[in-house]
């Protein structure tokens, strides 16, 4: 298991990239609405493979991934349109954690450039995390953090990597 080092610029435009597969499905197949995994395959790139974050509270999901592909998700996130620049991006952070197999992983934290999410540029910020391609086997990769505000995540995901 190793970490994938990402550049700045590269994981501002992962984030970015990551927000535009988040909103693309309707809420009926959203990945981050989504409590069980069964949508967490819909509408991923050929070059990467994003996992979702959730609207807070407690998830546990089981999904596949592939072995070919590095991984990148969410701790905390949260994004908004351009023309409310003057609202504060970052979150006030109280804890945020990310384990595989018991073993924390590093966090990093990505702005992004102005994107398009429908017909409004938008602007994400988030803290991240990314996995370089995992080896065919089972992995348990458990996020956890929180807000000053009061707002929390406590995800855990059971992936079976597989080989294309």
């Amino acid at each position: 298991m190793s970490e994938w080092r990402i550049s700045e610029d590269e994981g501002g435009a992962l984030a970015a990239r990551w927000w535009q597969w988040a909103r693309s499905a309707p809420e009926s197949l959203s990945p981050v609405a989504d409590t069980t995994g069964e949508h967490a395959a819909g509408r991923q790139p050929g070059d990467v493979w994003f996992l979702a974050g959730t609207y807070g509270g407690r998830v546990v999901r089981r999904c596949e991934i592939p072995a070919d592909r590095p991984v990148f998700f969410p701790v905390l996130n949260v994004h908004h349109p351009k023309l409310h620049s003057r609202t504060p991006l970052a979150l006030d952070v109280s804890f945020a954690k990310a384990y595989l197999n018991g073993a924390p992983l590093p966090l990093r934290e990505f702005t992004t450039r102005p994107f398009r999410l429908g017909l409004q540029m938008h602007l994400a910020w988030g803290l991240w995390a990314g996995l370089a391609p995992l080896s065919a086997g089972q992995y348990v990769l458990e996020i956890k953090a929180a807000t000053t505000g009061g707002f929390g995540v406590d995800t855990t995901y059971h992936l079976t990597v597989v080989n294309g």
